[in-house]
């Protein structure tokens, strides 16, 4: 039997100061024999009544922001852009997708050659190297996305400012790569612009594909011919499920994504904007932090949800350089992240260097913006480890509600007794022990959710 101690209400604060992590083991717990631990303090502030189920501590104990940016956001500057105005651009997204910073465009050229435009939202335009703005946005590294809400990295006036789509012109730094048929790119260029956006959803944008129109036609034929062409280089493909997680107070739910082939197209050209603007800053010496990643530690065959599973952790982690330097994982010689400088503060770095040049200035050296770099991978990191133990918690939620519920999953993983199961529904995996081989499909319920110590039982049906 478990007896919940009476708190005062300082006790309480220091038992829900302990769960968040901002509370060292104190005298005053040890004496009075309460947690000592975050999760059995969480626990408690569940008996108690203090926190609800859809309370999640992650975010507070990783120490990433949860307070809006408050910072005024400066006016465009007036300043030459090349008018694309005349070209319709396509912002592609989930729907409610709420900071779309990147669009498509495509425009024929002679010989053969079809131009693809990718413009981004020009944030660096607004965000000068260690203005205020920045120097929040490199504290936070990323926006912060849990499943009941979303902290921006930036103010939210300012993603209504510059956002692609959201006015009818908006000023943009638009990345272009005259491709051939074979997807091998003749030219590069980058340049500040201004730019006609409609916003689509991937299924209106695939129905558009489907019914044959341009210039979805063409993008489609670009990224397939792209993609072949960095698969003959090494690049590795990886088909996991993906879920969207949304909660509140009432409950949570898990919902798939679909894959229609419009999504697959738009992060080719994404990958295709990346690859042209380290180019770019390659032949014009401008220091980026270039993304580069080391060859797979083992070569992984098939196209099982285990084979998949495998290949991706045969995957060095992406590291940033000042220098550029092959990306192995996308079979590419140099790449640099450029289309989301609203969400992910290296993005933002990549702009401002390339804005330093377009304008005649001069970029960060190499030395400072390294440092850049140091400090915002690690808040970073902070903020992505937020996110998946806040959708981790969700799940275990949505799963709570329905225990009843027979879930069909895959092994993926074993070592020793000890197998991983995938449950696809969920994009969740799950410790169980069972002596089934990695492939092997299970049909499993799952039991006894403990959302402190973020576990569940399983039991195969």
């Amino acid at each position: 039997m478990t007896v919940t101690p009476e708190l005062t209400p300082a006790q309480r604060t220091e038992v829900e100061l302990l769960a968040r992590g901002k509370q060292e083991k104190s005298r005053t717990l040890r004496d009075l024999k309460l947690p000592e631990t975050p999760e059995a303090a969480h626990a408690l502030l569940l008996r108690l009544g203090v926190w609800t189920e859809a309370h999640t501590p992650y975010a507070d104990r990783l120490q990433a922001a949860l307070s809006p940016v408050a910072l005024p956001v400066p006016a465009f500057p007036d300043e030459a852009r090349l008018d694309l105005t005349h070209l319709p651009g396509f912002a592609i997204d989930d729907e409610g997708n709420r900071d779309p910073d990147d669009a498509v465009a495509v425009e024929a050229l002679a010989g053969g050659l079809t131009r693809l435009w990718v413009h981004v939202a020009d944030v660096s335009a607004l965000v000068p190297p260690d203005s205020p703005l920045d120097q929040e946005a490199r504290a936070r590294g990323a926006t912060l996305y849990l499943p009941d809400r979303t902290v921006g990295m930036l103010p939210d006036a300012l993603v209504e400012q510059a956002g692609l789509g959201l006015h009818d012109v908006t000023p943009a730094l638009s990345v272009s790569l005259d491709l051939d048929a074979e997807g091998n790119a003749e030219a590069v260029d980058v340049q500040l612009t201004r730019v006609r956006v409609q916003r689509l959803t991937y299924s209106q944008a695939q129905a558009q594909l489907d019914a044959g129109q341009e210039p979805f036609v063409t993008l489609a034929r670009l990224a397939r011919a792209s993609r072949q062409l960095r698969e003959s280089e090494g690049a590795l493909s990886i088909d996991l499920p993906e879920v969207r997680v949304k909660a509140d107070e009432h409950g949570a739910s898990v919902t798939p994504l679909p894959k229609p082939e419009m999504r697959q197209v738009v992060q080719e050209c994404m990958t295709l904007a990346g690859w042209g603007a380290a180019i770019f800053a390659d032949d014009n010496e401008i220091p980026l932090p270039f993304a580069t990643q080391d060859h797979p530690t083992r070569e992984v065959r098939g196209d099982t949800l285990s084979a998949q599973w495998a290949r991706r952790k045969t995957l060095a982690r992406t590291r940033f350089q000042p220098s550029p330097g092959p990306h192995h994982g996308m079979g590419l010689d140099l790449y640099a992240q450029v289309t989301s400088p609203m969400r992910r503060y290296l993005d933002l770095v990549v702009h401002q260097q390339l804005r330093a040049f377009l304008a005649g200035g001069e970029p960060m050296p190499g030395k400072v913006m390294a440092s850049h770099i140091a400090q915002a991978q690690l808040n970073a990191d902070g903020t992505r480890q937020a996110e998946r133990l806040s959708r981790r918690h969700h799940t275990l939620r949505f799963v709570a509600a329905q225990p009843d519920r027979v879930w069909d999953a895959v092994v993926v993983d074993r070592r020793g007794p000890q197998a991983t199961l995938l449950i696809p529904d969920l994009a969740f995996d799950v410790p169980m022990s069972t002596p089934a081989a990695p492939g092997t499909a299970l049909r499993v319920q799952l039991t006894d959710v403990n959302l402190p110590a973020l576990s569940v039982r399983v039991r195969a049906v």
